[in-house]
């Protein structure tokens, strides 16, 4: 694997602005792995742990100023978004401190013998140990919230996993800067600071992949490049546990009765929904189900104005720019495909919004308007005009797995009227993330939330934002009929550390 130059590139010029690094070598992906596998012990103490995620919040807030701007100069995503986008990822961090100083991640279960049970029960004591290295494979789109210090490494740190990140190529010179913040901040307690590895370039991705001390992976990114991960993930000796964000439609169903009620309403916030961030979020609606009526022209016409009036915007690079332009243009030329305000290049780098339209009794069989079930990254959606309840429900049965499935309801059907709670039941297989009278576009970070989905939108059941994120990293781990003194603190009927813990069938917290 020959070590070619890493360059930072801008987005809206597509000029080279500094090289960075190189790309790693076999060699020194493995390096970098066994200095992150040598690292494990000094993450075994919880409080050392949870106030090192601390201080990393804390170091990155005190270097926002020139992280930022460098995360702007490399992604165009711009300052007032990268500020929130980071204070977000200390949001994060923190959150996931507070997590591991609760303790209830290690899902403590004792049971104590029981001869009178059928059939009887020996000394059990159940809890969860972290898995190993952890591999991340960062996002192009949230430079700060889904890459080096993101909440793939930031659950993994609170489980007690060492990280190697591969830098994604579209903000390399970020990702090294944020990479030298958690060295320093796990420098700060004792912590070896190849406790967070950092690697550059493609085949990197893959050797990181096979490496035989990796232990799982979380990757958020395409269909195509997450599978080849995926894929390499299963074909290992040992397969390892890979957790995948690759692809997702996020469809919405406006309903007849909501279209009737406030079809400018639910135009106009389609329009800043789909065109959020230039479209480049996951949880982008990309295909919209309204009805073919009057109250759904008033929605068009609506969703027509707001998209027009939304300035064309750079994409996080010239690749993207290329295959949001000719995805838009293949799409476009379907027959009776419309285009009310067309999509595609809004200058020599830029790019404009724009939507299509389509009668739903074309997607209803296979062929060719398969194409429009599939995303397209970029500020585009496609809106599937229906005459009735049944081809919305043949459209839905035909999608793939999403992050997120919405519907919008009148005021009647929202309380119970009408076929609000059908669909609502017709659209949870589709998602891991089910929204009434919203936009899916915003992930809040918060205990109960779930980002994923069935396939292709994840790889797995788990999800990568919230508290449980942290459950990827772990396996569970039973000891039967251990000596006291032999088991684990966790595991101790005293309980010296204090843990929510379930105890004889009891939950005690």
């Amino acid at each position: 694997m020959a070590a070619a130059p890493v360059w930072s590139v801008d987005p809206r010029t597509g000029k080279q602005r500094e090289q960075v690094a190189v790309e790693a070598t076999a060699q020194e992906v493995d390096a970098t792995v066994r200095a992150a596998h040598a690292a494990r012990a000094s993450l075994a103490d919880r409080a050392v742990r949870a106030a090192f995620l601390r201080t990393a919040a804390e170091q990155l807030e005190a270097a926002r100023d020139g992280l930022v701007e460098t995360a702007d100069a490399e992604t165009a995503l711009g300052p007032v978004r990268l500020t929130g986008e980071l204070a977000r990822t200390c949001f994060q961090l923190r959150a996931f401190a507070d997590i591991v100083d609760e303790g209830a991640f290690l899902d403590v279960i004792i049971n104590h013998p029981d001869d009178t049970a059928t059939p009887p029960i020996p000394d059990l004591r159940r809890y969860k140990v972290p898995l190993g290295v952890v591999a991340v494979y960062s996002a192009s789109n949230f430079p700060f919230a889904f890459s080096v210090a993101g909440g793939d490494t930031a659950s993994a740190l609170g489980a007690g996993c060492p990280v190697v990140v591969k830098a994604h190529p579209d903000h390399p010179a970020l990702s090294e800067l944020v990479a030298k913040v958690l060295r320093r901040a796990a420098a700060a307690h004792g912590i070896p600071e190849g406790v967070v590895g950092l690697v550059h370039g493609f085949e990197a991705g893959i050797e990181l992949v096979r490496h035989p001390l990796v232990s799982a992976a979380g990757f958020t990114g395409s269909v195509k490049g997450g599978r080849a991960l995926f894929d390499a993930a299963a074909a290992r000796p040992v397969p390892i546990p890979f957790h995948g964000e690759l692809g997702s439609l996020n469809p919405v169903v406006v309903t007849e009765a909501a279209a009737a009620e406030r079809a400018e309403a639910i135009g106009a916030g389609l329009a800043g929904s789909m065109t959020l961030g230039v479209g480049q979020f996951c949880v982008k609606p990309g295909l919209v189900l309204a009805p073919a009526s009057a109250a759904g022209d008033r929605f068009l016409k609506s969703l027509t104005d707001a998209v027009s009036d939304t300035d064309a915007g750079v994409l996080l690079d010239h690749r993207m720019r290329d295959n949001f332009i000719a995805g838009v243009a293949e799409r476009a030329g379907l027959p009776d495909v419309e285009s009310p305000v067309t999509p595609g290049s809004g200058g020599e780098h830029t790019v404009s919004a724009g939507f299509l339209t389509v009668a739903a009794d074309k997607l209803t069989e296979g062929g060719a308007y398969d194409l429009l079930l599939e995303e397209c990254f970029g500020p585009v959606t496609v809106v599937v005009r229906y005459d009735d309840d049944a081809q919305v429900r043949t459209v839905l049965s035909r999608l793939p797995g999403n992050l997120t499935a919405t519907v919008h309801l009148s005021a009647e059907e929202a309380a119970g009227e009408g076929r609000g709670a059908e669909i609502l039941a017709e659209l949870t297989p589709l998602a891991g993330r089910v929204l009434v009278n919203g936009w899916p576009t915003g992930v809040a970070v918060a205990p109960a939330q779930h980002h994923g989905g069935p396939y292709p939108a994840t790889t797995s059941t788990s999800t990568s934002v919230g508290g449980t994120a942290i459950e990827r990293w772990m396996r569970p781990v039973v000891y039967q009929g251990a000596p006291e003194a032999l088991l684990p603190p966790e595991l101790r009927d005293d309980n010296p550390l204090g843990l929510p813990r379930r105890y004889n069938g009891r939950l005690e917290r």
